[in-house]
Protein backbone atom coordinates (compact mmCIF):
# COMPACT_ATOMS: atom_id res chain seq x y z
CA UNK A 1 0.00 0.00 0.00
CA UNK A 2 1.35 3.37 -0.97
CA UNK A 3 1.59 6.44 1.24
CA UNK A 4 -1.31 8.27 -0.42
CA UNK A 5 -3.58 5.22 -0.31
CA UNK A 6 -2.72 4.67 3.36
CA UNK A 7 -3.52 8.30 4.19
CA UNK A 8 -6.90 8.01 2.47
CA UNK A 9 -7.75 4.78 4.25
CA UNK A 10 -6.69 6.25 7.59
CA UNK A 11 -9.00 9.25 7.04
CA UNK A 12 -11.88 6.89 6.30
CA UNK A 13 -11.21 4.78 9.37
CA UNK A 14 -10.95 7.92 11.54
CA UNK A 15 -14.37 8.99 10.26
CA UNK A 16 -15.75 5.65 11.44
CA UNK A 17 -14.26 6.10 14.91
CA UNK A 18 -17.44 7.58 16.40
CA UNK A 19 -20.49 5.41 17.21
CA UNK A 20 -22.93 7.99 15.82
CA UNK A 21 -21.03 8.20 12.53
CA UNK A 22 -20.81 4.43 12.28
CA UNK A 23 -24.57 4.15 12.82
CA UNK A 24 -25.24 6.95 10.30
CA UNK A 25 -23.14 5.20 7.67
CA UNK A 26 -24.94 1.94 8.36
CA UNK A 27 -28.35 3.59 7.85
CA UNK A 28 -27.23 5.43 4.71
CA UNK A 29 -25.58 2.33 3.19
CA UNK A 30 -28.68 0.23 3.84
CA UNK A 31 -30.73 2.62 1.67
CA UNK A 32 -28.63 2.11 -1.48
CA UNK A 33 -31.24 3.33 -3.94
CA UNK A 34 -32.83 6.12 -1.87
CA UNK A 35 -30.57 8.97 -0.74
CA UNK A 36 -31.51 10.30 2.70
CA UNK A 37 -31.64 13.86 4.06
CA UNK A 38 -30.74 15.03 7.57
CA UNK A 39 -34.39 15.21 8.59
CA UNK A 40 -34.86 11.53 7.70
CA UNK A 41 -31.65 10.49 9.45
CA UNK A 42 -32.16 12.48 12.65
CA UNK A 43 -35.31 10.61 13.67
CA UNK A 44 -33.33 7.53 14.75
CA UNK A 45 -30.82 9.44 16.89
CA UNK A 46 -30.90 11.31 20.19
CA UNK A 47 -28.50 14.02 18.97
CA UNK A 48 -29.67 17.25 17.33
CA UNK A 49 -29.91 17.97 13.61
CA UNK A 50 -26.81 20.19 13.61
CA UNK A 51 -24.84 17.40 15.31
CA UNK A 52 -26.04 14.94 12.66
CA UNK A 53 -24.93 17.44 10.00
CA UNK A 54 -21.48 17.66 11.58
CA UNK A 55 -21.12 13.87 11.60
CA UNK A 56 -22.24 13.72 7.96
CA UNK A 57 -19.60 16.30 7.09
CA UNK A 58 -16.91 14.13 8.72
CA UNK A 59 -18.14 11.05 6.82
CA UNK A 60 -18.10 13.07 3.58
CA UNK A 61 -14.56 14.32 4.27
CA UNK A 62 -13.54 10.71 4.97
CA UNK A 63 -14.76 9.79 1.48
CA UNK A 64 -17.46 7.43 2.74
CA UNK A 65 -20.58 9.29 1.58
CA UNK A 66 -21.60 11.73 -1.14
CA UNK A 67 -24.06 14.56 -0.92
CA UNK A 68 -26.31 16.06 -3.58
CA UNK A 69 -28.20 19.32 -3.15
CA UNK A 70 -31.79 19.47 -4.39
CA UNK A 71 -33.17 22.93 -3.67
CA UNK A 72 -32.78 23.49 0.06
CA UNK A 73 -32.45 19.77 0.78
CA UNK A 74 -29.16 17.84 0.83
CA UNK A 75 -29.38 14.11 0.21
CA UNK A 76 -26.71 11.65 1.32
CA UNK A 77 -25.73 8.32 -0.17
CA UNK A 78 -22.94 5.88 0.60
CA UNK A 79 -19.87 5.67 -1.61
CA UNK A 80 -20.05 1.94 -2.22
CA UNK A 81 -16.70 1.88 -4.02
CA UNK A 82 -14.96 3.41 -0.99
CA UNK A 83 -16.73 1.02 1.38
CA UNK A 84 -15.79 -1.98 -0.76
CA UNK A 85 -12.19 -0.75 -0.90
CA UNK A 86 -12.03 -0.56 2.91
CA UNK A 87 -13.66 -3.97 3.19
CA UNK A 88 -11.14 -5.45 0.78
CA UNK A 89 -8.31 -3.92 2.77
CA UNK A 90 -9.58 -5.55 5.95
CA UNK A 91 -10.25 -8.86 4.21
CA UNK A 92 -6.78 -8.89 2.71
CA UNK A 93 -5.19 -8.24 6.11
CA UNK A 94 -7.28 -11.02 7.66
CA UNK A 95 -6.40 -13.51 4.95
CA UNK A 96 -2.69 -12.72 5.29
CA UNK A 97 -2.87 -13.23 9.05
CA UNK A 98 -4.58 -16.60 8.64
CA UNK A 99 -1.85 -17.69 6.22
CA UNK A 100 0.82 -16.88 8.82
CA UNK A 101 -0.93 -19.06 11.41
CA UNK A 102 -0.71 -22.17 9.20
Amino acid sequence: MGEIEAAGAAASFRALGDPVRLRLLSVIASCETDPLCVCELASGFTVTGPTISHHLKVLRQGGLIHSDRHGNRINYRADLIALNRLGALLTTCDEQHEGEAS
